[in-house]
């Protein structure tokens, strides 16, 4: 049997590529839709939304679900309004868009170093963005944008500083997580001693926000994670297909027209400074960055890490995440920090045994 003959589309066209995938194409741009992994989104979608109505719903002032349905229509009452709208609702929109947010960069890391290690909150971008804020916050003084700058600032010099002690004629994955898990350890030591030497308040104030803790945030810093995260996660998911590329290898990358060394640093950018707002905003949260893709990943069964999943499972991780953060306790509210890493950690250790072996 002879073989097929090249797809060749000059026009945008909807074209059936395998079972359950449709492949979208365009001279300009293509995009590949899996059916597995729309109902994957769609699913985590709901869940989100279950637990983030759950949140609106419960709390010290328990409202009926029927009561925050309507509010959220436009029906409420006043004082519905007012904790609902103005409280609760800015907090769980706030961690919905964080957890996107991370579980993007991870997304993009693990991509970059085909390996599901390869997270920023393991190989130190996180805590390069989080020493940037420590530094601006702790001795500039600095305000919320100078400490969002300055977060972006010690991201982007910690990836250079990772990539530079790992490049030995090119960069292996595994070679860049043992650097950064040593560049993370070194700065963490660092970010430690900028603590002790601060005067009470400062340090009690960066101990606080340094666990991962949402407690606090409103609709302030709403607005300004939605306008920038309406930049950043667009470039994301249009940098898809070249993720997929470079995953080929280089030189097939070159040969699909992309130049692998311009995308790659494009692609670092982005991801730190999705790291550095999350970390401007509530400190550093850790492990949806590296649990999230790969969780999408097995859900979805695809060869590689998948943006869109990936932001949807990070967004329902966070979701639950903060959900439980506020009620396992209450009336004592825990830094959602805490409770990633008390889930991640087991994953972490699992992934890595399970990574060492395979080495």
């Amino acid at each position: 049997m002879s073989a097929p003959a090249p797809l060749t589309i000059s026009s945008e066209r909807r074209v059936p590529f395998g079972p359950g995938v449709i492949v979208r194409r365009h001279p300009a741009w293509s995009f590949r839709l899996d059916a597995r992994s729309l109902v994957v989104c769609a699913l985590f979608l709901a869940l989100t939304c279950a637990v983030f109505l759950a949140s609106l719903a419960s709390g010290t002032v328990p409202i009926p679900l029927r009561e925050v349905i309507d509010t959220l229509l436009g029906n409420g009452s006043g004082g519905n309004a007012m904790v609902i709208l103005e409280w609760r609702a800015p907090r769980a929109l706030l961690a919905a868009l964080l957890g996107s947010a991370l579980a993007i960069s991870g997304a993009i890391f693990q991509s970059l170093t085909r390996n599901p290690l390869g997270s920023p909150d393991i190989i130190g971008f996180a805590s390069g963005s989080y020493t940037g804020a420590l530094v601006t916050m702790l001795l500039v003084g600095g305000g919320t944008a100078q400490v969002a700058t300055g977060s972006l600032i010690g991201g982007i010099i910690t990836a250079f500083l990772v990539f530079l002690l790992a490049y030995r004629g090119g960069v292996q994955g595994f070679r860049l997580i043992i650097v950064g898990i040593g560049v993370s350890a070194m700065l963490g030591a660092f970010n430690t001693w900028l603590i002790l030497r601060a005067n009470i308040e400062d340090a009690m104030r960066a101990g606080v926000w340094g666990s991962g803790s949402l407690n606090g945030l409103s609709v302030e810093q709403l607005w300004p994670v939605l306008a920038v995260l309406a930049v950043l996660v667009p470039l994301a998911v249009i940098a898809g297909p070249t993720l997929r590329q470079i995953e080929l290898g280089d030189d097939a990358a070159r040969a699909l027209g992309t130049r692998p060394n311009v995308a790659r640093l494009f692609l670092i950018v982005l991801g730190v400074a999705l790291t550095a707002l999350v970390t401007a905003v509530a400190g550093p949260i850790a492990f949806i960055s590296l649990v999230a893709p790969q969780i999408a990943r097995r859900l979805t069964r695809t060869a590689g890490v998948a943006i869109l999943p990936s932001a949807v499972l990070g967004a329902f991780l966070l979701v639950s995440a903060d959900f439980l953060a506020q009620r396992l306790f209450a009336p004592v509210q825990l830094p959602v920090g805490i409770l990633t890493v008390c889930v991640g950690g087991g994953y972490f250790v699992w992934l890595l045994v399970r990574e060492s072996k395979r080495s």
